[in-house]
């Protein structure tokens, strides 16, 4: 039998301080997640709604098909983006001014993305076009039509220099889309001005509200400044303009409900089909997935079994595991997950050997020879360090596993558990080696090293240099040093710091794995499955 046994005691004390550490996490992240919810607060939403709009959340509701999921990307985005390290000198709102993710319309799975206007008006900050850009890397790695439903005030004039010459890449990524032959579609709602024109000017479908649509090139204190020409609204941008005189509107909707309504019709006249394996039959879990929440110890310098959170996501339990004598700080083998077969690498005790380097690099080009998605659970200090291990050439065995994994042609997901430090982040497939989709527990931390090791290598340095200037080594300057290294890694280091500048995917309850990950397979076999002949690879150090 390949059925995992549960070693879990749900009924003991160590199951249970685990769970109380991740549900008060859990509870922070809800907290976090509802800043984005709430928009730009009752005042503005109050306004929104007073002029008889629809809050961004609800037309999305309306544009999925009834009771189905929408897989929201990236809801942290912008969070903290005012604090220190943030890399901007004001704060936006969590969020981004921008809701994203993948849903179902007409049974088509679609990349959704939709301007929140009750955020500054729906204008673009740093963090909103990076949002942008990450939903349109997903719509064209899956093969998933891109529904844009826009209502902005273009971009945001004060962090313009940061998003006016990079952003033209929003309309690039349109005009590449269409030449993949993956559908895009705009829905206006209300104003889409300036560069913001170019959206439905560069989308294959375009519909427009009745006398709530503003689409062009310049308003009319621009056009008047710039030409001496009084005009109005209407007639320079409205949607009946452009859908009886200039053509850009390929439909004038009555109202909201209207637009999205003919959005459906649009999807459902495309014809479209998954390109993918379709699904085997699904099984659940033999374990509970509520108890996910007491795996990981609230301390990630102690070490847990992977295999407890895979007996917990994959179908029936069942995991063949591969090479289980061998590397065993790597988890690796074969499982099902919402009927789709992958490949699993988990790490099992953190550090990265020799042996689980080339264990994971075999792992992969098998995968590769029957085009197996691979996920990896991450939870690794990095690859092992000293004298023996150097001499024993970790680096050669280090770079032959990032080889397999920056060149393997299969669909990668990545679920940061727990630490994500060094290169063991680049080996277990991080954000810079472009899996499909990435998310992280709200337990997870990833820096370059623990906060702890890497204040100690500053401090180590600082003697050094003090002895060999000859000077007295001040201990008091290098404890607070210590201290204050140690505060900025740990908060630097932590799920939300990291999603908020777009790292990951979205931070998520691990109740919610499972079905995160069978919503995130389902929207990668839209797209065809890899070329049948073998990937190639670089040169292995072996």
């Amino acid at each position: 039998m390949t059925v995992l046994t549960s070693g879990l005691d749900p009924a003991g004390d160590a199951y249970a301080e685990r769970r109380a550490a991740m549900l008060a996490k859990v509870a922070e992240l809800e907290a976090e997640q509802a800043k984005a919810v709430a928009g730009g607060g009752p005042k503005y939403v109050e306004r929104h709604r007073a002029r008889g709009k629809l809050l961004a959340r609800e037309r999305i509701e309306l544009l999925i098909d009834p009771d189905s999921p929408f897989l929201e990307l990236s809801p942290l985005a912008a969070w903290g983006s005012g604090s220190a390290g943030g890399g901007q000198g004001q704060g936006f709102a969590v969020g981004a001014s921008l809701v994203s993710g993948v849903g179902v319309v007409e049974g088509v799975e679609c990349v959704i993305v939709a301007s929140d206007p009750t955020v500054r008006g729906g204008s673009s900050n740093p963090w909103t076009m990076a949002k942008t850009f990450r939903a349109a890397d997903i719509a064209l790695e899956n093969r998933l039509p891109l529904i844009n439903l826009v209502e902005s005030g273009g971009a945001d004039l004060p962090t313009q220099k940061e998003i006016f010459i990079p952003g033209g890449r929003i309309f690039r990524d349109l005009t590449r889309l269409s030449a993949a032959g993956i559908p895009t579609i705009a829905l206006v709602f209300g104003n889409s001005t300036a560069g913001g024109a170019y959206l439905p000017g560069m989308s294959d479908h375009v519909v427009m509200v009745k006398d709530r649509a503003k689409v062009f090139l310049g308003g009319p204190p621009l056009v008047k400044m710039a030409t001496g020409e009084e005009s109005g609204d209407e007639e320079l941008g409205g949607a009946e303009m452009h859908a009886r005189t200039s053509g850009l509107a390929d439909h004038m909707a009555a109202d909201e409900y209207d637009a999205l309504r003919i959005g459906r019709r649009i999807v459902a006249r495309l014809n479209w089909r998954k390109r993918g394996r379709a699904p085997l039959p699904v099984r659940p879990p033999r374990y509970d997935e509520e108890e996910l929440l007491g795996i990981v110890p609230e301390d990630l310098k102690i070490p847990f079994d992977p295999r407890e959170v895979i007996a917990r996501i994959v179908d029936g339990s069942d995991f063949d595991e591969f090479k289980p004598l061998y590397g065993s700080s790597l988890v690796t083998g074969w499982a099902v997950l919402h009927g789709y077969p992958i490949g699993v690498l988990a790490n099992a005790r953190g550090v990265l050997f020799g042996p689980e380097s080339q264990k994971a690099a075999q792992f992969i080009q098998l995968a590769n020879q029957t085009g197996t998605p691979l996920l990896f659970l991450q939870n690794t200090t990095g690859y092992m360090v000293g004298r023996e291990y150097e001499q024993s050439g970790i680096i050669k065995h280090g770079a032959t596993m990032i080889n397999a994994v920056s060149n393997s042609r299969v669909p990668h997901l990545t679920v940061v558990m727990g630490a994500s430090y060094g290169a063991g982040n680049y080996g277990m497939c991080g954000r810079a080696y472009a899996p499909r989709f990435l998310f992280t527990w709200p337990s997870a931390k990833s820096a370059v090293m623990g906060p702890a090791q890497l204040a100690g290598v500053l401090s180590i340095v600082g003697r050094q240099a003090a002895q060999a200037r000859g000077q007295a080594f001040d201990e008091e300057a290098d404890a607070q040093m210590r201290a204050m290294v140690e505060a900025q890694i740990e908060s630097e280091s932590l799920p939300f710091f990291l999603s908020g500048r777009l790292y990951d995917d979205g931070v998520i309850d691990p109740r919610d794995t499972r079905t995160v990950l069978g919503l995130c397979l389902s929207a990668i076999n839209s797209a065809a499955e890899p070329a049948e002949q073998a990937g190639g690879f670089g040169v292995f150090r072996i």
